[in-house]
């Protein structure tokens, strides 16, 4: 019973100790000459007295001002431009057959390598079409000689000339007789029908084939043709004989040019695109038919043009803003003579945008060359002419993207080299 009533004093004596020290470290006096806690400053921030701002470089240059990133307006070339997925195909591509059934005699060309228009690549057995093509031959020997030999008896009235109007016919049968045994004999080789490059065979000598089977296919690949499809918004900016850049995965890191060689009038209604054709010079066979390319279409560019990274560019509704950094150090490094950071007022400023790019925007209205706006760091902007902390300064912007090879070596135009096979 006594140890029932013990408790409760107990906890009365505890919270009777824990409410004295809370008083005390609440009235107690700073120590003299000790700074005021960060919590006592903000109270008395709270309470209608001003926070002290420390001085520019003092206390680590900026102490518990906001920190951001920055970046100069330059001066740069962009290029107005689309991209796109397409497949390289050669300019002529056939697969070669056989009009009639027979057995190989002979393959005359060794697989993946060129041949000339007119070469022979195959022959089927010919005996019974040369046994033909000679017995109509002889036919039309028998027919000439019968037709000169009734116009002399003819001339002379020993015959009449029904006779010679029937050796004239029988001249005429023998003729197509003739044509006919040569046609078929024809059939039974396999010529070239352009300059190219052969793949592999795809029969073996004395096999064999049926009319129609595949023997070889026949590849122009001196140029390529690369397909691809744009957006029917881009219609009116596309225009044959305009520069192309086509990118492999075959050949990373590279840049092929190629001219817009041909536009299809008609819009696909399903995908609302527009079939656009380019060229591109492959003398030295660096492509294949059938790859996977993508495509970036030059449709201009501007030199001298003002741009900002697109970190930079904050979007509001309908419009575009900056955060232009003002004040002392424009222009400067990060840090001042003894390591301190450079510190700016802030100022928003709308402006107007043009081109966009990989990681980089036009500037076409709001922005000079030389301004410096902020690129990271906006989320702590609270109003105009705060103070800022620049904690990186970058003094230009390099070129990303894979247009950047493009803009360096196009204006929209094509060049076409000396024997160019696009041109």
């Amino acid at each position: 019973m006594a140890s029932r009533l013990l408790y409760p004093v107990i906890a009365a004596l505890g919270i009777g100790v824990a409410s004295g020290a809370a008083w005390w470290f609440q009235h107690r006096q700073p120590a003299p000459g000790a700074d005021a806690s960060p919590v006592a400053g903000a109270a008395g921030a709270g309470v209608g007295q001003p926070a002290t701002r420390p001085a520019p470089g003092a206390g680590g240059g900026g102490g518990g001002l906001p920190s951001v990133e920055a970046a100069a307006v330059v001066l740069a070339r962009v290029q107005d431009d689309a991209q796109a997925v397409g497949t390289l195909r050669s300019r002529q591509s056939v697969v070669l057959r056989p009009e009639v059934a027979g057995r190989i005699a002979e393959i005359a060309f060794r697989d993946g390598t060129r041949v000339r228009r007119g070469q022979l690549l195959a022959r089927l057995e010919d005996e019974l079409p040369r046994a033909e093509l000679s017995q109509a031959e002889a036919q039309l020997s028998i027919a000439r000689a019968n037709l000169r030999r009734n116009e002399e008896l003819v001339a002379q009235s020993f015959v009449a000339r029904s006779v010679l109007d029937e050796s004239r016919a029988s001249l005429q049968v023998a003729e197509a007789q003739a044509a006919l045994a040569r046609a078929r004999l024809a059939r039974m080789r396999i010529t070239a029908p352009f300059d190219g490059m052969v793949g592999i065979a795809k029969v073996d000598l004395g096999e064999y084939v049926r009319d129609g089977a595949d023997i070889v296919n026949l590849e122009d690949i001196e140029a390529l043709y690369v397909d691809f499809r744009l957006p029917e918004r881009l219609q009116s900016k596309v225009r044959a004989g305009q520069s192309a850049f086509v990118s492999v995965d075959a050949l990373p890191g590279q840049s092929i040019p190629a001219v817009i060689q041909a536009i299809d009038p008609l819009v696909d209604a399903d995908g609302r695109s527009l079939a656009v054709r380019g060229c591109i010079d492959n003398r030295k066979q660096l492509l294949r038919p059938g790859m996977f390319a993508r495509v970036t279409t030059v449709f201009g560019a501007r030199d001298n043009a003002l741009v900002v990274p697109e970190e930079a560019i904050v979007p509001q509704g309908s419009k575009q803003y900056v955060f232009k950094l003002d004040g002392p150090g424009r222009g400067a490094g990060v840090g001042g003579q003894d390591g301190d950071p450079v510190l700016r007022s802030v100022r928003r400023i709308e402006v107007t945008t043009g081109l966009r790019q990989p990681g980089r925007v036009e500037v076409v209205q709001g922005l000079a060359a030389g301004d410096v706006v902020v690129t990271a760091g906006q989320q702590r902007m609270r109003g105009e002419g705060m103070q800022v902390r620049v904690a990186q300064l970058s003094s230009g912007l390099a070129q990303r993207g894979s247009d950047a090879p493009a803009a360096a070596r196009s204006s929209g135009a094509a060049r076409a080299e000396p024997g160019n096979p696009c041109s």
